[in-house]
């Protein structure tokens, strides 16, 4: 009988270094346009949706706002996003991107095919991989 407590027969260890193994490939792409990979989050969901609240932000990558905001504070440091306080809730604060945000996109386009390429994965296999997660993580 197998000793579940074994460390080869875990299957969050596994997943834990493969996390920590994508950001370490993410790492030299997102310095390369000054971005750490929770900001490059924040970046995507804003190329996506242009404005968003923080709250916002936060729900759509499961951050709460006091991981937030020290960041969006980073990136608006860099002039990558700007932070406006509501005016009818003060409240709520704003995300946009700036001109110098919306441009970063274009350096940003090439950073998914990069990473494929350095992880040595197709399309396919990331596809399988991207839907057990979502399979897995689904509460």
């Amino acid at each position: 009988m197998k000793d579940q407590l074994h460390i080869s027969e875990q299957v969050c260890f596994p997943v834990y270094v493969f996390a920590k193994e994508i950001i370490n490939q993410y790492r030299p792409l997102l310095e390369a346009i000054q971005l750490t990979y929770p900001q490059y989050l924040v970046m995507m969901v804003l190329w996506e949706f242009e404005e968003q609240t923080v709250n916002q932000i936060g729900e759509k990558l499961q951050l709460d706002s006091g991981t937030l905001t020290p960041l969006l504070k980073r990136m608006e440091h860099k002039e990558f996003v700007l932070r406006i306080r509501s005016t009818i809730d003060e409240r709520i604060v704003n995300i946009s991107l700036t001109d110098k945000g919306k441009a970063l996109k274009v350096q940003a386009a090439s950073i998914p095919g990069k990473l494929m390429e350095a992880m040595n994965l197709s399309t396919e296999d990331l596809l399988v991989l991207k839907n057990i997660i979502i399979k897995i993580s689904k509460k």
